[in-house]
């Protein structure tokens, strides 16, 4: 009897002990997310501090949470991402966050590949989606359901050839100009410089009717994709000031190469190229022959000074099987203001946070880099942002912008009329739509 309660006493001492060191060997059992992002700039432009960023989160996220590893694929360059995801996708080995493209969003969000955040924004407390920009926020909607949010975002500015308007003895335009002082200044500075008789200098290169159109509070679509607004009477003030700006070259093609010999006072291009080649002391200079700038672009008689905001997103793949971690790493990603300094600190991008794009703190750093030369300062920044034109996203609209581009490009450089060419437009894209 006593042999048998030593023997059972024994099994059930061995019993706890394994129970225990299950339990043990759990604990100690690491949870693991995986991230996918990308080795370079999202924006094209030269980066050497590529990981800054997601490292410096990964630190302060490991170290908030005990017991979870997040780790990321390193080398994957741009070119190459959505190959590469698309291939972990169709393997069932997307990482639990992801960078998203915009080109690639709606896909994504239409395939069900990305996880419907809405009931993680609805429940956290901390999480108020109205601290976002309002346009960088809604890139990441579809059909009215949050599936991504905003890491970080590029808005479009008008570079300032400033030497070029020294030597007219014309000012830089104030913040607030206007299409009209657009076309005074491009007007006079386009000329023949060394009287060989061809015009050398230029007003401006690559100023496009969507720069016009968003500047002229212009609505292309409805939100469903369902129908044009090709003929409305903004867009054909657009088309017809665009149209008026390319007369002024007589001909002539406008290049790229122009305006990097100093020869065009005006280009639009992206707030990335400002940060990436404003000669800051540790930053590349681009333009030796000349000093530049950047100012919003110029508003239309119905708009103001509007640009189209391109933004880079990230999302939760639907299949995660740590939703609940991956959100706070999400969160941790786009909406804490650490990681969000870390964009101007280390990236090209403006935050898409108003209360670090519009920090007094930030603003006085860049300025201690830019010195005084810059025009551009933080208040303005946040006003584009605040303004950015939000685009829209439905199946179509890749191929229904193609139909437009091709559209109105032939109505400045044809001969018919822009009104009637639009109103053909117009019933071209519908019957797109509708079919």
């Amino acid at each position: 009897m006593r042999s048998k309660i030593k023997l059972g006493a024994t099994i059930c001492g061995l019993l706890i002990l394994g129970a225990a060191a299950c339990i043990a060997g759990q604990k100690s059992k690491k949870v693991h997310i995986t991230l996918g992002i990308i080795a370079e700039s999202n924006w094209g432009v030269p980066s050497g501090t590529v990981y800054e960023i997601v490292d410096d989160a990964i630190r302060i996220f490991e170290a908030e949470h005990p017991g979870v590893k997040v780790s990321y694929a390193s080398g994957i360059l741009k070119e190459d991402y959505a190959e590469w995801l698309s291939e972990q996708i169709l393997l069932g080995k997307e990482p639990d966050v992801f960078m998203v493209f915009s080109q690639d969003f709606e896909t994504f969000a239409s395939l069900g590949v990305l996880y419907d955040l809405n009931k993680q924004i609805d429940e956290d407390t901390e999480f108020e989606p109205v601290n976002f920009y309002e346009a960088a926020y809604t890139y990441g909607q579809w059909r009215g359901q949050q599936f991504a949010l905003p890491f970080e975002s590029v808005p479009t500015l008008m570079f300032v050839n400033k030497s070029l308007l020294q030597r007219e003895g014309i000012s830089i335009p104030q913040n607030d100009w206007t299409w009209e002082e657009f076309y005074e200044i491009c007007n006079k500075v386009t000329k023949d410089t060394d009287s060989d008789g061809m015009i050398d200098q230029f007003g401006c290169f690559n100023y496009t009717w969507k720069h016009a159109a968003y500047s002229n509070q212009c609505r292309l679509f409805d939100e469903e994709g369902k129908v044009c607004f090709a003929a409305e009477t903004n867009l054909e003030e657009a088309v017809q000031f665009v149209g008026s700006i390319n007369q002024l070259s007589q001909g002539y093609t406008v290049r790229a190469r122009d305006f990097d010999l100093g020869m065009v006072a005006f280009q639009p291009l992206l707030f990335s190229e400002y940060s990436t080649y404003m000669p800051y002391p540790w930053k590349i200079k681009k333009y030796t022959n000349f000093e530049w700038d950047c100012i919003p672009l110029p508003a239309g008689p119905q708009g103001a000074n509007v640009s189209e905001l391109d933004t880079l997103l990230m999302g939760i793949s639907a299949r995660t099987r740590e939703k609940e971690l991956s959100w706070e790493f999400l969160k941790l990603m786009t909406y804490d203001n650490r990681i969000q300094e870390n964009i101007f600190h280390y990236s090209q991008g403006v935050s898409v946070l108003k209360s670090v794009t519009g920090s007094e703190h930030i603003g006085n750093e860049l300025a201690e880099g830019e010195g005084s030369e810059s025009n551009l300062d933080m208040a303005v920044l946040n006003r584009i942002m605040e303004d950015a034109a939000v685009t829209p996203k439905f199946q179509k609209y890749k191929g229904a912008m193609q139909l437009m581009e091709e559209g109105i490009t032939d109505a400045v450089n044809g001969e018919r009329n822009i009104h009637t060419s639009l109103i053909t437009l117009q019933r071209k894209i519908n019957n797109y739509l509708k079919n």
